[in-house]
């Protein structure tokens, strides 16, 4: 697994080097690469969002500079800002295991692990994708897109971002529970490398 990190990055440009990738890894055979990135204040709408699901009127959000994008990565809503750490694996999954339910949980259980290592207990809630602090506040988002066993899209960990963003959708279309970041649920929080280490490492053993 190659890791690459891409720093901050508008959305746009890092979907459209994520196609390069994917057409890399499909017709070059380049080897499976996490990305590692944050981007600037963006909406994303995957391909079950609700209607409803930005209450911020757009005109509002367009003079805040806040862009909102249709993509084709599944599940619903969500927020990226500086301070998220956003994952990107580009992965062939016919090399280890053609099976999105495993690769979905194999995701979570990284960042799982990598939580731990900072001493923060988290897991998942039946029926909702993503990683969970007391199966109430969501701490990483996750949302995939995958063509010919070749995945897109990702995490999206929360850090040390603005969380007063998350108020202006409806947050992977659940109502009834909230989010949170590393830096809420920590005395101390870890800076930026010391968590993308944590993740890399975490992927590399459960992964290889």
């Amino acid at each position: 697994m190659l890791v690459e990190s891409w720093g901050t990055i508008e959305f746009r440009d890092a979907w459209r080097r994520q196609r390069e990738l994917v057409d890399a890894i499909l017709h070059q055979d380049h080897p499976d690469t996490l990305v590692l990135c944050e981007h600037p204040s963006v909406i994303t709408l995957g391909r079950a969002t609700q209607q409803g699901s930005v209450l911020a009127q757009r005109e509002l959000l367009a003079m805040r500079n806040i862009d909102v994008i249709e993509i084709d990565r599944g599940g619903e809503a969500t927020v990226h800002n500086p301070g998220q750490l956003v994952g990107y694996p580009i992965f062939n999954l016919q090399r280890t295991k053609p099976d999105l339910h495993w690769f979905l949980r194999t995701v979570e259980q990284s960042i799982i692990d990598a939580l731990a290592s900072f001493g923060l207990e988290s897991g998942r809630v039946q029926g909702l994708t993503g990683v969970w602090i007391d199966q109430q506040r969501k701490i990483c988002a996750i949302g995939i897109h995958c063509s010919r066993w070749i995945t897109s899209h990702g995490f999206a960990l929360n850090v040390h971002n603005d969380l007063s963003l998350f108020s202006d959708i409806v947050p992977c279309g659940i109502t009834d529970r909230g989010v949170t970041s590393l830096e809420r649920e920590r005395e101390h929080c870890p800076d930026m490398p010391e968590v993308q280490a944590a993740v890399v490492e975490s992927f590399r053993i459960n992964f290889r």
